[in-house]
């Protein structure tokens, strides 16, 4: 990679490291990152809303794209010394999303000394870490002609600036799930004289682990996240509470027979308790799959640029909102070694590493030079 445009989007990075912005809420690192492609690239620049993408327009060729994600955690800064620690209480990138950002921004400016035979799109997504982002962005994919999609991740665990690929299934499914039980609250003397949701919340999550246990192929996972029923006052027998959990899977399918299943058990728990039930979704995420072709395109440039290439052996249990991309066309996630010692992504002592943006930056130009080459 050029090594002026590199030092431009390591201090790109770090920029966006201390002005952390949650899902939804990204207008100043969107803001941020239209300028900086503005300011140093001749890419047209479309702001969408939420999210905007920059773009090279060849009259007459299908498109190919490369996206990015921008949000931050709400996880506080736990490396108060570094010289771009988040400036913002309680919210910090502790996912990587300022490194893949400033690759992407990297991208575009390694794109001003390439040809462009073939149209390319940058997209820049809001909202990954709640899933709500890349369905309203990979719609855009079919109506702008695009024929092929390319993300990566950042990976601790992997050999530095090592590429990891797995064609097919390489994320799952996921999707939080709440149910809420209602009663009628009493003194705590006098239980009988209220519904208490506790003991039916208690008897849904053991039920829960039953389900678990039944045979089921591949990955099937429930987690409770929370529990809460009442208040912490001795003097009041709960009326209300609720039980939250992530549900995950290799497969979409599996994991909505589980949550069918956790349904049933909690409407038929509330019945014979004479309680009220409600049930609420959030941060649905689908299955990612690979394209075997574009992972292929992917393998290609990592050994052109002699860059170790290794295979994801199982998919990553961690949930990734590119899946809404590869429904809508073939592509392909890869993902990219921090090191194998490297702190582990949402964890307090976990910072992108900047050495591995110059390999996020070459594998994107290779690809699309790869795909150019495929058309021609």
């Amino acid at each position: 990679m050029n090594k002026d445009a590199l030092r431009k989007i390591v201090e790109l990075r770090h920029e966006l490291h201390a002005h952390p912005e949650l899902s939804l809420r990204e207008g100043g690192t969107k803001r941020r990152l239209m300028d900086f492609i503005e300011d140093n690239t001749t890419l047209a620049v479309v702001d969408c809303g939420k999210w905007f993408y920059a773009a090279h327009y060849v009259e007459g060729t299908e498109a190919v794209a490369f996206r990015a994600d921008m949000d931050a955690l709400p996880i506080p800064e736990s490396l108060p010394t570094l010289p771009w620690a988040s400036a913002c209480p309680g919210v910090s990138h502790k996912c990587g999303h300022d490194g893949h950002s400033a690759a992407l921004c990297g991208l575009g400016l390694e794109l001003e000394r390439v040809s462009h035979p073939r149209s390319v799109y940058l997209f820049f997504q809001h909202a990954e870490e709640t899933g709500q982002g890349g369905q309203e962005c990979a719609a855009l994919l079919r109506e702008r002609h695009i024929a092929e999609v390319y993300a990566f991740h950042n990976r601790s665990g992997y050999p530095e600036g090592s590429v990891v690929v797995r064609p097919g299934l390489c994320q799952c499914a996921s999707r939080g799930l709440t149910v809420r039980m209602e009663g009628r609250r009493a003194h705590a003397s006098e239980p009988e004289m209220g519904l208490n949701p506790s003991f039916a919340l208690a008897a849904l999550v053991s039920h829960i682990e039953h389900l678990l246990e039944e045979p089921h192929e591949g990955l099937l996972l429930c987690t409770v996240v929370n529990i809460a029923a009442g208040q912490k006052d001795f003097g009041i027998s709960a009326g209300e509470g609720e039980v939250s959990m992530t549900l995950r899977a290799d497969r979409e399918a599996e994991m909505g027979a589980l949550e069918a299943a956790i349904r049933d058990r909690a409407a038929q728990l509330a019945r014979d308790a004479g309680l009220e039930v409600s049930f609420q979704v959030a941060d649905p995420f689908p299955e990612t799959v690979s394209d075997a072709a574009c992972s292929g395109r992917v393998a290609a440039a990592a050994e052109r640029l002699g860059r170790p290439l290794l295979r994801m052996e199982a998919p990553w249990r961690a949930s990734e909102d590119f899946g809404w991309y590869t429904r809508e066309v073939p592509g392909a996630i890869f993902y990219i070694g921090n090191g194998e010692n490297y702190p582990a992504l949402h964890t307090p002592g976990y910072d992108f590493n900047d050495v591995i943006l110059e390999a996020a930056v070459d594998m994107f130009l290779e690809i699309y030079r790869e795909s150019v080459s495929d058309v021609r």
